[in-house]
């Protein structure tokens, strides 16, 4: 859903202020976005307000549901006169994150949308000129949108700041983030008689450490959650990337998840598969394997370190994203903004102070020590009183703050269809690499077939 920018928006501190406008990739038509609207009052002391909250981190078990109730609670003490009633989005894939745009749709459509929603910033474009979210800038005012960015004590690091903007407005505030992270069980790699101490860098070297943990344990080597389409595509075109490959152009006109560099790195996941060091399971299989203990490695989103450390306890390591070789790794970003739907006025300001809220200090205190997401106020793991205690006792938070320097946004397609051909290209990935297809003509049919999706054509 960006370009080039990092921490959703770019490699490392690349002075972003034109770039991250393109967090939202490439301009949207002005025609499209949507019209200003008034500045919302602030609400009076004694105004009662009741107001939906739609996150796909709840109805999902363990951490995320929890620490979202947490925050609900904590937000409704120093807010006694706004009522949250969370909920879902309407679906039922596995992953709720995959119904979030098809639950707004179709609340949009009966008139009753949820007042704040959270949605992955693939979504950005479509949010934005489709789904007309509320511009934060009109609402609240530039001022008041910069003071949150600010914070009380710390700021947002400078390459998240961008990442829910279009066309030069904040329509977003970026909330939860992620880079891939390659976890792994130490008690699994001391038996296959690993060390612990020096995971695998390269996918060389993932390969040769899966095949030796099922050798000597019997259990299963490594999975990379990153190559069907229940998985999305965020992580998929981290490997694209690190391969020195791109699902689409940079100026997101031409379709380009058939070219070389991508039908390699496809090419080496299948491989894996086939010699056995992967094995051939859902996202929901891999990543409960791994909590079991029943898998040695996992590349994955750290929204599951809570999770996988409730299992593995000591034994979960986490390492950097692994290379091909001779290439630099290119991580990229999964995650979500929040966005205002509200039409009241004064649910519109308090959707607002909600968001302010889940995007403080405090609540980016909770929500990396309980789930494991990185906390885009990110000077709060060097303050002793905020998460330099928890930090330094849990180096799994490492990799994903080392990995911001290199970071590069997760691009989304463009138009009204791009949830048919990101899955399109999901789907031609999972097919090689899982089933054995040859990924080269798999991927060229598939292109072939959704270019026509893209707005020009997509050639």
């Amino acid at each position: 859903m960006r370009r080039k920018l990092s921490l959703a928006c770019a490699g490392a501190a690349l002075a972003l202020s034109t770039a991250l406008s393109a967090c939202g990739l490439g301009g949207a038509d002005p025609a499209t976005t949507a019209a200003p609207v008034s500045q919302i009052p602030e609400l009076k002391a004694d105004q009662q307000v009741s107001i939906v909250f739609e996150s796909y981190n709840f109805g999902q078990a363990g951490a995320w549901t929890d620490t979202f109730n947490e925050l609900i609670t904590k937000f409704t003490a120093a807010h006694p006169n706004i009522k949250v009633t969370p909920q879902k989005p309407q679906g039922n894939s596995a992953n709720p994150a995959t119904d979030t745009v098809s639950s707004l749709q179709s609340q949009l459509a009966t008139g009753n949308p949820p007042d704040v929603a959270q949605l992955g910033f693939s979504e950005l474009d479509f949010t934005v000129n489709q789904l007309k979210a509320a511009p934060l800038d009109d609402l609240v005012g530039k001022d008041a949108v910069q003071k949150n960015f600010d914070g009380a004590k710390y700021p947002y690091a400078k390459t998240a700041r961008g990442l829910g903007d279009w066309s030069g407005k904040t329509y977003g505030v970026p909330f939860v983030f992620s880079t891939p992270v390659l976890y792994y069980n130490a008690a699994l790699f001391t038996a296959a008689s690993l060390d612990p101490a020096k995971p695998p860098t390269t996918w060389a070297e993932v390969e040769q450490a899966a095949s030796a943990i099922k050798a000597k344990t019997g259990k299963e080597g490594a999975y990379v959650d990153c190559l069907t389409k229940s998985a999305k595509d965020w992580c998929f075109q981290s490997i694209v990337r690190s391969n020195g490959g791109r699902v689409i152009s940079e100026d997101r006109k031409t379709l380009s998840f058939a070219d070389a560099p991508v039908v390699e790195a496809v090419t080496t996941m299948q491989g894996m598969v086939r010699s056995g060091a992967m094995p051939n399971r859902t996202q929901q299989q891999g990543t409960e394997g791994f909590a079991r203990g029943d898998l040695g490695m996992i590349v994955e989103s750290s929204a599951l370190q809570g999770t996988f450390g409730k299992g593995l306890k000591e034994n979960l390591r986490a390492a950097a994203l692994p290379a091909f070789a001779g290439k630099p790794v290119v991580p990229t970003n999964s995650g979500a903004s929040l966005f205002v739907f509200a039409k009241d006025q004064a649910k519109q300001r308090a959707g607002w102070e909600l968001i302010k809220f889940l995007t403080s200090e405090e609540a980016y205190t909770v929500i990396s020590t309980k789930i494991g997401y990185l906390p885009l106020r990110t000077e709060l793991v060097n303050d002793p009183a905020g998460l330099k205690p928890w930090a330094d006792k849990n180096p799994l938070i490492k990799p994903n703050l080392e990995q911001l320097a290199r970071m590069e946004p997760w691009v989304s397609f463009p138009g009204d269809s791009y949830v048919q051909v990101r899955d399109g290209m999901m789907s031609a990935v999972e097919n090689a690499v899982f089933q054995g297809a040859d990924p080269k003509t798999t991927l060229q049919a598939k292109q072939d077939e959704v270019a026509k999706l893209i707005p020009g054509g997509g050639k």
